[in-house]
């Protein structure tokens, strides 16, 4: 399904294309090739992950984010579409995904196997383990930092208190060091077009953004109203998101609170919310505007969610919008850079997480009852996710040769 999301993004952004280009054409142009250099390089990244470690630094061991209080939990994330539906999607999306990765880092297929066998075993024993928690228990649980770190074996965690340290950084107060810059004795956004450009340029104004703040303000609830009243806004800009939003808009907004001789200061995200791609097989959502959609998701999913979690609509064109903090601490995770065991306990970890996700949403007990005690449900996923991981490579092989073919035109060697 997530899929379905990309199919006209690209098109939506027309200089995309020859901005990358030319972003790789400035990086090629600039290397100068040295193969004992890059011979040694992969072998100091194969020795790396080897130990347990991840070669790649932008990469993450688990997807963690901080809670209003602070701490550090693992949960999911990324609740673009986001609606009532089959519990067994989640599951086969989740082990169908792992089978791939597997295939990707060239794991054998019994290994492939043994990695998702382990996360539908871990998705069915811990519904069952949910399903005997009374309802606030279920609904306090977090799967903490200290959780993540007892969870993986010891020769992982050097990596990942790492990857750990690097989340803590990645906050709200970095977000606004990376993005804005002093100019005349104010902070503003540092333009860097196409990326990031002024409200301005972009042929709108505050005057036309002062009605949708208003409107996201009215989402927030009493406490966080008042919160969010402490600030007032400074500045606003298109911002273009990652690959998997492309096309649809965003925008950000810089905050500033009372006066602190340390600078107090905060950016929110204001990020496009379209129909579900899930509607189709399952009907419109109940709520009647797709940013809610996405919060009340959210929130119903999250152990601890956004403080400033909210949404919006444009007065003019209509468009919905739900409001979140850029950066409220993060770690990315890098399953491609994962070995068989490490891969496994992510997995089981990520079953975890939805396995909890699924329980405070809908029925723990009916659904431990039908998965069982036996290991039929995870042989059957497996089997699942072996048959998704040759399709997807079949569809892949497919549209190679339509692009050899003069069929499809594509830019390759990016």
């Amino acid at each position: 399904m997530h899929e379905l999301t990309h199919r006209a993004q690209f098109t939506g952004v027309p200089w995309l294309r020859a901005y990358f280009l030319g972003l790789v054409g400035e990086l090629v142009g600039g290397v100068e090739p040295d193969p004992k250099r890059l011979l040694g390089a992969v072998a100091r990244a194969v020795d790396e992950m080897r130990q347990g470690r991840n070669p790649i630094d932008e990469g993450g061991m688990v997807s963690l984010f901080a809670s209003p209080e602070r701490d550090l939990v693992f949960d999911m994330n990324d609740f673009d579409e986001t609606l009532p539906g089959p519990w067994e999607w989640d599951v086969k999306r989740l082990c169908a995904s792992l089978h791939i990765v597997a295939r990707a880092n060239g794991f054998r297929r019994r290994d492939a196997d043994r990695v998702v066998r382990a996360a539908a075993c871990a998705y069915r024993e811990r519904t069952a383990w949910f399903a005997t928690r009374r309802t606030m228990e279920l609904w306090y649980d977090r799967i903490h930092v200290d959780d993540v770190i007892g969870h993986f074996p010891r020769r992982y965690r050097a990596a990942l208190e790492r990857d750990i340290r690097k989340a803590r950084r990645k906050d709200h107060a970095r977000a606004v060091t990376k993005l804005t810059q002093a100019v005349d004795g104010r902070v503003v956004f540092a333009e860097d077009p196409p990326l990031l450009v002024h409200l301005e340029a972009t042929g709108h104004d505050m005057d036309e953004a002062t009605p949708m703040i208003e409107r996201y303000r009215q989402s927030l609830a009493d406490d966080r109203r008042e919160l969010f009243d402490r600030f007032h806004v400074v500045d606003a800009a298109r911002k273009v998101v990652g690959v998997g939003s492309v096309g649809t808009r965003c925008w950000i907004l810089l905050l500033e609170g009372p006066d602190h001789p340390g600078g107090d200061r905060l950016v929110l995200q204001v990020k496009e919310a379209q129909d579900s791609v899930l509607e189709p097989y399952v009907g419109a959502s109940a709520l009647d505007h797709h940013g809610k959609r996405v919060v009340v998701g959210q929130k119903l999913t999250q152990a601890a969610s956004d403080l400033f979690l909210g949404w919006t609509t444009a007065p003019e064109s209509g468009r919905q919008y739900y409001v979140r903090q850029l950066w409220d601490v993060k770690g990315q995770s890098d399953p491609l850079a994962m070995d068989v065991r490490n891969l496994s306990h992510y997995g089981t970890l990520c079953a975890w997480a939805l396995a909890r996700a699924h329980a405070r949403t809908g029925d723990a007990a009916q659904l431990a009852g039908y998965l069982g005690g036996s290991g039929r449900f995870d042989e059957a996923i497996v089997d699942f996710s072996a048959a998704y991981a040759r399709t997807n490579e079949r569809d892949h092989r497919a549209l190679l040769t339509a692009i050899a073919d003069g069929r499809i035109v594509a830019q390759t060697g990016i």
